[in-house]
């Protein structure tokens, strides 16, 4: 689902706070992310103390590298993913290099586009449970990449309303991952 402009702008906004030294930034970036990062670490490790060197890492990252940040999606929440995932694979390295193991399977890269589905199963869970025409949308939009105007047409809606139903979606799926329980 696409970010919204207020998501968008917000993010811009405390990125560019970050980047000038502003600490309270980095502060409000730990209040509106953390709790959805801390669920996602314990999807990927073991341990609390694991977890939260993951969350820790990945804010410092953030903190670090927030004067070169580029946001393809326009909002923080997806780049913090992607950079606690490869603290993660990190992590796994060190500790499987300090016991002659391999990487963990969870943690290796998709090898293809059903095995990245299946990680993603609880999201998939929750879009099925939604109404048919907003499950269909967030299928055409996130599941299979089209436009918004490409699933207004092929749904026979206007845009507006495939923007409204992804805003109203997009809300359900923001609550169930800062409600999961991992």
């Amino acid at each position: 689902m696409e970010p919204t402009d207020t998501d968008a702008d917000a993010d811009a906004a405390l990125t560019r706070r970050m980047a000038s030294g502003d600490t309270g930034a980095l502060a409000d970036a730990f209040d509106r992310f953390a709790p959805t990062l801390t669920r996602y670490a314990w999807a990927l490790a073991g341990s609390k103390q694991d977890v939260e060197e993951l969350v820790q890492d990945s804010f410092l990252t953030l903190w670090q590298k927030a004067a070169d940040i580029d946001l393809p999606t326009g909002t923080l929440l997806p780049w913090l993913l992607v950079v606690c995932r490869n603290h993660a694979r990190n992590q796994a390295r060190r500790t499987a290099k300090n016991a002659g193991d391999e990487l963990p399977a969870e943690l290796a890269a998709p090898t293809d586009a059903d095995e990245a589905r299946e990680r993603l199963r609880w999201v998939r869970d929750e879009i099925a449970a939604l109404p048919e025409t907003d499950r269909r949308i967030c299928e055409l939009c996130l599941l299979e990449g089209h436009s918004y105007s490409e699933a207004a047409t092929m749904l026979g809606l206007s845009v507006g309303a495939v923007t409204q139903r992804v805003s109203r979606s997009r809300a359900r799926l923001k609550k169930a991952v800062t409600h999961d329980e991992h």
